[in-house]
């Protein structure tokens, strides 16, 4: 018998998941407020449901890839969640970045129900997602990993174990984020001091993508400066939440990240000047605007 699993949340990174669990045989359930993305689901073979308790029922894993954490607890627990229709023992991946003391009272939270738990953000951005590549960062009970292990062997290939407790997925995402954030924003402002020091930016992309100074993120996120194309593959907004996730916990450590508060405050910067809902690269606009450089412009500039 076909095994079900759901998708809750189809975005990026959400819809890229649930074709990979496609291709790999499963019946596959997607939800999304969106009812155009829902009607391209369908048509690419997927289940489409209206809410997360249609998508959630007799099945055997529900993969949360909302935005934040209200938005995981709406799905899980609000109207409609998916919670409450769940049977005891199948798995909840949570997939968002979020506070880990979030997903530690997800996990109390829980134990009622019988829903096993796996604490499991992701990388890879869009193009792994629909591919199949994608990093996992889990931590959850050995039942937990064992019942999610044929629906991770479809969406990643690379799944770490990082202990029992939920949560701790979390804390290396928001590692992850913190590193992600500041490579956005320092790349950012690299391209607009080399563009205001008069150097071709297509050169200047070549020679650093070569060069020492480069990061996955240079690579992925300038060339979308080139093309002057800021369609929204992750959003300002979301940095400027998983940087606040960043600062907030630093804060709560007693440890100051001076660096991450600096990347943070030029998210903040971006979204409050209404680009929070262009791509994270976006980011370049502001150098752009205070400093008076033109910057390439093309499809979505």
């Amino acid at each position: 018998m076909t095994k079900t699993v759901c998708v809750i949340g189809l975005g990026t990174m959400g819809y890229g998941a649930a074709q990979s669990l496609l291709r790999a045989g499963f019946t596959v359930r997607g939800v999304d407020v969106r009812p155009e993305v829902r009607q391209r689901f369908a048509s690419e073979g997927g289940v489409a449901a209206l809410t997360p308790a249609e998508g959630a029922k007799d099945a055997e894993a529900v993969f949360v890839f909302v935005v934040n954490s209200e938005q995981t607890e709406a799905v899980l627990f609000g109207n409609d969640g998916a919670v409450s229709v769940m049977p005891k023992g199948a798995v909840l991946a949570t997939c968002a970045t979020v506070p880990p003391a979030f997903v530690e009272g997800l996990a109390e939270r829980l134990k009622p129900s019988g829903v096993l738990l796996l604490d499991a953000p992701v990388s890879g951005g869009g193009a792994k997602a629909a591919s199949g590549e994608m990093t996992v960062m889990g931590a959850g009970s050995p039942a937990a990993f064992s019942k999610a292990e044929p629906f991770l062997k479809a969406i990643a290939t690379k799944v770490y174990n990082l202990g029992d407790a939920p949560g701790q997925g979390s804390r290396v995402k928001m590692i992850n984020q913190l590193l992600a954030g500041v490579h956005i924003a320092v790349s950012a402002e690299a391209m607009a001091l080399g563009m205001r020091a008069g150097i071709d930016p297509n050169v200047l992309y070549e020679v650093i993508s070569n060069s020492a100074g480069s990061s996955w993120m240079f690579q992925n996120r300038v060339p979308h400066i080139l093309k002057g194309d800021y369609t929204p593959l992750s959003a300002v907004d979301i940095f400027v939440k998983d940087l606040g996730i960043v600062t907030s916990t630093g804060d709560a450590l007693g440890i100051e990240l001076p660096i991450a508060s600096t990347a943070l405050k030029l998210f903040d910067t971006a979204s409050g000047r209404g680009l929070g809902r262009e791509d994270d690269s976006a980011v370049i606009k502001v150098y752009a605007e205070d400093s008076g450089i033109a910057l390439p412009t093309g499809q979505g500039s």
